[in-house]
């Protein structure tokens, strides 16, 4: 078990489970929680169009940043939305899953974060990545994966042979 202590003095734990989740218990009163985007729908209707004109699909990180581009005017007075987000944002969900948790006084986490940074250095954290958020009676469950899960799907990476097999 790990224990932190934000700036406000809430004390939240960090307790390790047999499933490799963690659950993170503590005073929640005052916290906001968030939902990444989903992309995927807006991307390949995206891509189809694009496509079928003949042209080549910028990548999805691109996408990613054009679909909330805006147009300003020589005054920097706001126009409206950019091309792509005019086009493509009404295709944008939200993932049904909470990505995101701030209490009041933090700590902030986020998909994809490694817990190792709330840890202070104890190292029972380290490489731990956050999936998603579940709420519980006592605060949050935190589904995990290891950060180099994905390693564990090649053979051979960059030389290196991988023995996980």
């Amino acid at each position: 078990m790990v224990e932190y202590k934000n700036r406000n003095g809430d004390v939240f734990t960090f307790t390790k489970q047999e499933d490799n989740s963690v659950l993170w218990e503590g005073d929640f009163t005052y916290h906001r929680i968030g939902s990444s985007n989903d992309y995927k729908d807006a991307y390949q209707f995206y891509c189809k169009e694009v496509s079928f004109n003949g042209e080549h699909p910028m990548h999805i990180e691109a996408f990613k940043e054009a679909i909330h581009e805006s147009v300003y005017d020589e005054n920097d007075r706001y126009v409206g939305p950019g091309v792509i987000a005019k086009q493509y944002q009404n295709l944008v969900k939200s993932n049904p899953w909470i990505s995101m948790v701030d209490p009041s006084g933090g700590p902030y986490l986020n998909e994809h974060m490694d817990l190792g940074h709330i840890s202070f250095g104890s190292g029972e954290l380290d490489g731990i990545c956050i999936r998603s958020f579940e709420s519980i009676p006592t605060g949050y469950k935190i589904n995990t994966y290891g950060k180099f899960d994905h390693l564990a799907d090649a053979k051979i990476i960059g030389g290196i042979i991988n023995t996980s097999e």
